[in-house]
């Protein structure tokens, strides 16, 4: 009787079932339907002890409690019961089972006989079921048995294109979840606020603002614009395309109905661009307005101070966090410090704050230790810190290429000459570069001397013209220490054909507006040489460049970079 009792008693479903007591109505689908109520009310034991009142529990039974025992182990140890009886499942038994093993972290083999149940049954291929069953590989890492799943589906409709369009932006198949988007739309079935939230959470992986826009503008002609869940997706998606102002226009348009989670997502759009001011200033609003402060609330702010590199304030945000806001730091908190106590050279201490912190640190902290370490050119420290991250993964090639850059840097070829040989041992390649830029609503992707694009020619002579001016104002190419023994020509081949300049070049004699900021995304941390050039570029075309690499947003214009040349 210690459990949650119903608030409203003319619902309580202890009255109802007295009342069908008294009136002697015991038939069995009154008492699967007080199965279904008892769980709802958080009634799990009477919802259990009615269901064992019932003389033959047939599948409607078993299903009701199997789906009030949903999210929870025993919700396949009843349905094991049931096949036991013998009872066959329908469409609800099997979609609340898959909807349990999606939640639970060791059901995939489970699922998987679940699955092959339903094709028995042939009930695979039903929408209802069909809907659950991507849910299901969607949160098991495996997006091409999700898109089977999909395609065998009969009668598609809204809320199979839903699932199948969040499950592949969860496994970062953006450009695939937004085509399914396309093809959903195209199909004449209607979109609900899941399909078009996930869509937008595609389109924010890729930073592409004008799919975002294209989405933004869809949600308004259905009237799912003022939408709480979408318009959380919208300011998330134009705060990492690197739009903050339009982000933040959302977020004043639908400021009366959102929650916590849209405040930290405008708070993390200003962050990601080092502009702590805005942050902070948000922040004493959200506390103004009485909403609690999260770990990701906070994580917003410490995320904006490291970019901008202000160790002092990051310490006692990690204090106050605790004394303030009796929250525990987490391991990203640490990882916040620790890079802006690198970015500020204090690598002793960003060590210390790694070694202490009472997590073990993960690749991540170990990258920002190496990659900082080499920034600052300590080769010595950026030897222990690659040994540290390749204890971790021996395969992770950034370990071994920034830790070669920097030991030739300072000359030291044994040491290089070592490394190159441990990683082709390994057989260790260098993930490759790759970079997309969005021009009209369609998504550009290149790779380092790429020529495969259509307009190759074009592209290569835009930037052979790009560059040549640059020279005329100074720029001095930085070239790549590992490519030491090579001759100029080919240094030259290896830097200019990166895949962010190949990018920059498509946007620039694709017919970007004039004035406009050219957006490039890139998978890897961009390289110095093409920070330098994109530098000297925003110069030549008097125009604002983004770009989004790996760990940070970079906005050039005049000359110059907002990360202040650290990153």
């Amino acid at each position: 009787m210690n459990q949650l009792q119903p608030s409203d008693t003319s619902t309580d479903p202890r009255i109802l079932h007295a009342r069908a007591l008294k009136s002697r109505q015991t038939d069995r689908s009154i008492f699967n339907n007080l199965i279904t109520l008892y769980s709802k009310s958080n009634l799990l034991s009477y919802s259990l002890r009615l269901f064992h009142q019932i003389p033959s529990p047939n599948v409607v039974s078993w299903t009701a409690l199997i789906s009030a025992h949903s999210n929870s182990p025993l919700s396949l140890h009843f349905f094991l019961s049931m096949l036991r009886h013998p009872t066959l499942p329908n469409l609800r038994t099997l979609s609340s089972l898959f909807k349990t093993c999606a939640s639970l972290p060791n059901a995939f083999s489970f699922g998987l006989s679940l699955h092959s149940l339903s094709l028995k049954l042939s009930l695979n291929d039903n929408p209802f079921c069909g809907s659950a069953l991507i849910n299901f590989y969607s949160r098991f890492r495996s997006p091409n048995n999700a898109k089977k799943v999909f395609d065998e589906i009969r009668d598609t409709d809204e809320v199979c294109y839903a699932a199948m369009i969040v499950g592949l932006a969860q496994n970062s198949r953006c450009v695939d979840s937004l085509s399914v988007f396309a093809d959903m739309r195209c199909s004449d079935v209607g979109s609900t606020m899941y399909s078009v939230s996930g869509a937008l959470r595609a389109a924010a992986e890729l930073a592409a603002m004008e799919q975002c826009r294209i989405i933004h503008g869809h949600a308004v002609v259905i009237g799912l614009d003022k939408n709480v869940i979408v318009g959380t997706a919208l300011i998330d998606g134009y705060g990492k395309a690197g739009i903050v102002s339009d982000a933040r226009r959302v977020f004043d348009e639908n400021l009366s109905v959102l929650n916590s989670v849209a405040w930290n997502a405008m708070m993390a759009g200003y962050a990601q661009q080092g502009d702590k001011s805005s942050v902070l200033d948000l922040f004493r609003l959200f506390e103004k307005r009485r909403f609690v402060a999260d770990e990701y609330s906070i994580l917003a702010v410490l995320t904006a101070l490291c970019n901008a590199g202000l160790v002092v304030e990051s310490e006692k945000w990690i204090e106050k966090m605790r004394v303030d806001y009796g929250l525990e730091p987490g391991l990203e908190h640490y990882t916040c410090l620790v890079c802006a106590m690198g970015r500020a050279g204090r690598l002793d201490d960003a060590e210390r704050v790694a070694m202490s912190m009472p997590f073990v640190p993960d690749a991540a902290v170990w990258r920002a230790l190496l990659s900082f370490s080499a920034l600052h050119g300590e080769a010595d420290m950026a030897l222990k810190m690659g040994r540290g991250l390749l204890e971790l993964d021996p395969h992770d090639d950034s370990a071994y290429v920034i830790t070669a850059n920097v030991l030739s840097s300072a000359g030291r070829w044994d040491e290089v000459a070592e490394i190159r040989k441990t990683m082709k041992d390994r057989r260790v390649k260098k993930e490759g570069g790759r970079s997309w830029i969005e021009v009209k609503g369609k998504v550009h992707v290149f790779l380092a001397g790429d020529r495969k694009h259509e307009r190759v020619e074009e592209i290569y002579a835009k930037l052979e013209e790009l560059m040549e001016e640059c020279e005329k104002l100074g720029y001095v190419p930085v070239w790549a220490e590992m490519l030491h023994d090579v001759g100029a020509g080919e240094k030259k081949e290896a830097l200019w054909y990166h895949s962010e300049k190949l990018a920059l070049a498509f946007g620039l004699v694709s017919g970007c507006p004039p004035g406009k900021a050219l957006r490039i995304v890139k998978n890897l941390r961009i390289c110095r040489d093409c920070h330098e050039s994109f530098k000297h570029i925003s110069r030549v075309v008097n125009r604002e460049i983004i770009v989004r690499d790996v760990n940070r947003y970079h906005r050039f214009l005049n000359g110059s970079c907002t990360c202040g040349d650290l990153w």
